[in-house]
């Protein structure tokens, strides 16, 4: 009776652990930091996996020469206009009123014309400056997230041929 007690546990502690083992979750290793997701193709453990992972990491820094913990992102200023956005219209309704006054038409009016005229003017040029700062800011960007994506490329490959799947 005690030989089958003895069995019987040995035999449900065989059946249950492999079943935990292969439930268990995922490993946040050394890719997780760049946002690379691991999984071990040919049941490597835990700490295989872990090693693996600080080595490929090593070895894409040496061959990329980016290190992504080192990166510091610098903002840049923002240019504001201190006296506000009202210059452009008040120098249009100047210019307006001094033409309409020389040419003998009424002065008032032509300083309405001239605010409205000024003012359309000032918008197109910051629609323009914004534009063309956009377009810096993506480029920027894009050059700034070349080197991660080499990095990546590098720690994927690395890991790949060590028997791992790497999205």
């Amino acid at each position: 009776m005690k030989r089958l007690v003895t069995f019987g546990l040995f035999l449900f502690l065989a059946v249950t652990l492999p079943a935990k083992a292969q439930n268990s979750p995922p490993i946040k290793g050394m890719a997780s930091t760049v946002g690379l997701y691991v999984y071990p193709k040919n049941k490597q453990n835990a700490t295989q996996q872990l090693t693996d992972e600080s080595q490929c990491y090593s070895n894409a820094k040496t061959q990329t020469g980016f290190d992504p913990n080192a990166t510091s992102t610098a903002t840049a200023a923002n240019k504001q206009d201190p006296k506000g956005g009202d210059k452009p219209a008040a120098q249009g309704a100047v210019r307006g009123a001094v033409i309409s006054g020389a040419t003998g038409g009424d002065p008032a009016a032509g300083a309405r014309r001239g605010a409205i005229l000024g003012g359309i003017k000032a918008k197109r040029k910051e629609k323009q400056e914004t534009d063309q700062a956009d377009k810096q800011a993506d480029a920027a960007k894009t050059a700034s997230q070349q080197p991660l994506d080499n990095f990546k490329r590098s720690l994927s490959a690395c890991l790949d041929s060590r028997g791992y799947s790497v999205k």
